[in-house]
């Protein structure tokens, strides 16, 4: 499995990028929302997805994990393809899809194309209660932002720790430990700020 690839952005559009990684090309599909995080940056990062059907193997590239996260929340959904999940990741942004979800808001998913009236309401109920876990009045990836916070917060869920739990410890962490603490001292202080 190919979890993320780092590279000079040799092509894009915005239906897909072709990252440059060390001479070799890898062609991936991408969402507008990760387009419009990569369209004024020539190199970076993008978390991958690999999709392999009888016909065809398709790398899906996300500008951040949550975005990737929840794509493979939708494709978990009978009727959800990839084409389509990147369709609706194209059509709303991650926090608008999830609260419509979470609200139970089936016209507004209906809104996206390939989204119709049984597709919408099989979202929602087959993802309203693990989506609702999210603070959907705050952008997708809640209260911490970006990479080492994320990355703790993640490992703090996986120790079963309720997500708004861990957002907060990892705030309350970050404000008191140094900023070159590692991954590591992160989540050691967070257990202890619980």
């Amino acid at each position: 499995m190919i979890a993320f690839v780092r590279g000079k952005f040799a092509v894009k559009t915005p239906a897909r990028v072709v990252v440059d990684v060390n001479g070799v090309g890898y062609d991936l599909q991408i969402s507008l929302n990760t387009y419009a995080s990569i369209s004024n940056v020539e190199n970076g990062q993008l978390h991958t997805y690999l999709h392999i059907t009888e016909n065809a193997q398709t790398l899906f590239g996300f500008a951040d994990i949550a975005e990737k996260d929840l794509f493979l929340q939708l494709i978990s959904v009978s009727g959800v393809g990839a084409s389509t999940a990147r369709m609706m990741l194209s059509g709303m942004k991650p926090d608008e899809i999830i609260r419509a979800i979470v609200q139970g808001n089936t016209k507004q998913l209906e809104g996206i194309k390939g989204i119709g009236k049984k597709s919408a309401e099989r979202l929602i109920v087959e993802l309203r209660d693990k989506l609702s876990k999210q603070n959907i009045d705050q952008p997708l990836g809640g209260a911490v932002v970006s990479g080492v916070d994320y990355d703790a917060v993640q490992a703090l869920i996986a120790l079963g720790i309720a997500k708004p739990q861990a957002e907060n410890a990892i705030k309350k962490t970050m404000s008191t430990i140094p900023a070159d603490a590692s991954l590591e001292e992160i989540i050691k202080q967070a257990l202890k700020n619980l």
